[in-house]
This record gives C-alpha cells, structure tokens and sequence, in this order.
C-alpha cells in the first residue's frame, strides 16, 4: 500500500503557540478526569542542591505519568465524528498507555505502534487500557512510518505524542498547577524529549510567572534538543539506548519553534548521573520515579547544584526556589539498574 507524500511543515509563528487561554480550557477539559498531582517536598535533597525545591509529582498521576493531561485533552477535544473513528499514535510507552486510557473513557478504539525495545511493563499498560499494540523497529522513523500505515489502513485520527497543540496545551496544565500552588518559583525544571512536555512546562510556567526561568534536561546519549538549542537549526536522532527510555523521540518544528522562544538552555546529564539521583529520591523521598523523571533533578544533586543554573540571587537572600517536573513513575521493578549507580 502506498503512504501519501510527506509535506514539509510550515514555518511556526509564535501566535501559533498554545495561549494562555488555549491551556486553561485544556485544564477544565481534563480536570474531572485525572489527578491534580502533590507537590512533594524534602528538606535533605534542598541541603545537597543549595535550593528549596518543589516537585510536581507526575508520576503519581493516572497511567503514572503526566502523559494523560496531553492525551486527554487530545481526544476529548475531537468531534463525534472523528472519535468514531479511532486512534493511533506511536510511543514508548508512556503516551501509548495515555492514549488508550483515554481512548477507553471515549470509548472509541485505539492503535498504538510501539518500538521492540519498549519496556515490558509499559507494553503491558498499553494492552490492560485495551490499546492494540504494533511493534516496530526502535527508530524514529519507523514509528512514524508504520503509524501513518496503519492510519492508512484504519482511517483512525493521529494523535501525535508532542507535535500537536492540544498536546502541548494538555501538558502545560501540570507547570499551571505547580505556579498556581508555589508561586514565587525563581526556575522551573522539566525532562524533554520530543519538546511537548517542556514546550508545554515553558508556556504553562509563563502564563503564570512571566519572568520565571525555564530549563530542559536531557540524557547525554540523546542530546538533540542541545544540539538543536547549540546550533539553532532542528536535529534529529534516529536510536539512543539512552536509560531513559522515555526520552529517547527527537524535537518537531512545533516544540523547536517554542523551546528556542521560551527556555533558557538544555543541561545534559550522563547515564550514571540519571541512575544515581533515581536511587536518591528514592531512597530519600520514598516515591518511585522513572529515569525520565530523574534527568530533571540530576543537574542539580550530580553537578554544581543550583549553581548550575547561573541564577541571580534572590533579593531578599533567601535560598532560590527550584520547581522540578517529575514526568512518571513507570518503572520495570524486575530490572532496576542500580547496581550502575
């Protein structure tokens, strides 16, 4: 069967960006439908950065991450008539089980292509919210590819994991939700892979504290988002073997266009960086994080601390305040890596 020809996106606009406006229906769309997560304190991982620091616990969130907020106001934002028509998307696992889950409530079906190399534990997820699972190879473009077949066959909808503003719009109510309850925050912190849940983070953060810093956390092994922020021009990575095995997608034109407006810069962290501040938060906090959610913290306990951040001090000399995105907490116990750290 022959897939249509690909037309090359059109140039991003910031009016084209998810308004303000644009994330606060988004947030009464989801909000009867999914947790507005704790924002979790310890005073112990505040000594070892030099900041206080506020974390958005996504990974208490349903589907354990905060793919859901995306997914959902994806989905219910379509009309009758292409709901009936099912879903499709591709993922590694988080948005997969986001998307059937919220599939689910819709009631419509669900197509989720998912690389070999996803874990088992998230593979599982997606079948328990009845998404049918298409496994592809692990590459970027094979997702792609085998989704827009299966699109084709189906005449499902695609709901794509971040290049899409009903996404972005569904994310950024998770940095709405922590502005609105922590709002003098000096910076905010969040994980990025393909750009949704960081783009989302930026404008969601902004909408609330204009003047507030906004910084991306990025595996060594798939630094695309640096490499795209260094040089200006969007990269792509077609495999990583990144831990991390959320944030292994590349950045679209859409999250480029609002990451190089709204972030302040990406601080990379190394593989055994991610494993150890796992280990720490969840030897010190007692909540189980993913290493996705661990990239976000690792700059500041693995490095200089908040020193990392190049932040001017606060005026009235107290400790700056650091709000971190903890993205999930899907984690295959009967793998856990910390014999690395």
């Amino acid at each position: 069967m022959k897939l249509p020809p690909k037309l090359p996106p059109k140039p991003v606009q910031e009016a084209d960006f998810p308004s303000p406006a644009a994330i606060a229906e988004a947030h009464a769309r989801i909000a009867p439908r999914i947790h507005r997560t704790p924002v979790l304190t310890s005073s112990s991982l505040d000594a070892l950065s030099g900041a206080r620091l506020y974390f958005k616990c996504e990974n208490l969130q349903k589907t354990g991450s905060f793919k859901i907020r995306g997914a959902t106001n994806a989905i219910f934002s379509l009309s009758e008539q292409e709901a009936a028509r099912g879903i499709v998307t591709h993922s590694s696992g988080n948005h997969a089980a986001a998307v059937a889950c919220a599939a689910g409530w819709r009631g419509v079906p669900a197509w989720i292509v998912m690389p070999r190399n996803a874990p088992q534990i998230k593979c599982r997820a997606v079948e328990a919210y009845g998404g049918k699972i298409t496994f592809c190879e692990p590459a970027v473009s094979a997702r792609a590819e085998t989704a827009a077949r299966i699109q084709l066959e189906t005449g499902a909808v695609l709901v794509h994991p971040y290049d899409d503003d009903r996404i972005i719009a569904g994310q950024a109510t998770a940095a709405k939700e922590l502005l609105e309850e922590v709002g003098d925050l000096d910076a905010v912190l969040a994980p990025v892979s393909g750009g949704g849940l960081l783009s989302g983070t930026a404008l969601g953060a902004k909408g609330v504290s204009p003047e507030i810093r906004v910084f991306g956390c990025e595996p060594e092994r798939a630094d695309d988002a640096y490499q795209s922020m260094a040089t200006g021009k969007l990269q792509s990575l077609e495999k990583s073997d990144t831990i991390a095995d959320g944030l292994r997608a590349s950045l679209a034109p859409r999250t480029f266009a609002i990451l190089r407006r709204n972030v302040e810069g990406i601080l990379l962290v190394r593989e055994e960086e991610i494993v150890s501040t796992m280990r720490t938060v969840w030897e010190r906090m007692k909540i189980i994080i993913e290493p996705s959610s661990a990239v976000a913290l690792a700059p500041l306990l693995q490095r200089s601390g908040v020193a990392e951040l190049h932040l001017r001090p606060r005026a009235d000399g107290e400790l700056l305040k650091i709000g971190i995105i903890f993205s999930g907490g899907n984690v295959d116990l009967a793998a856990l890596p910390f014999g690395l750290a």
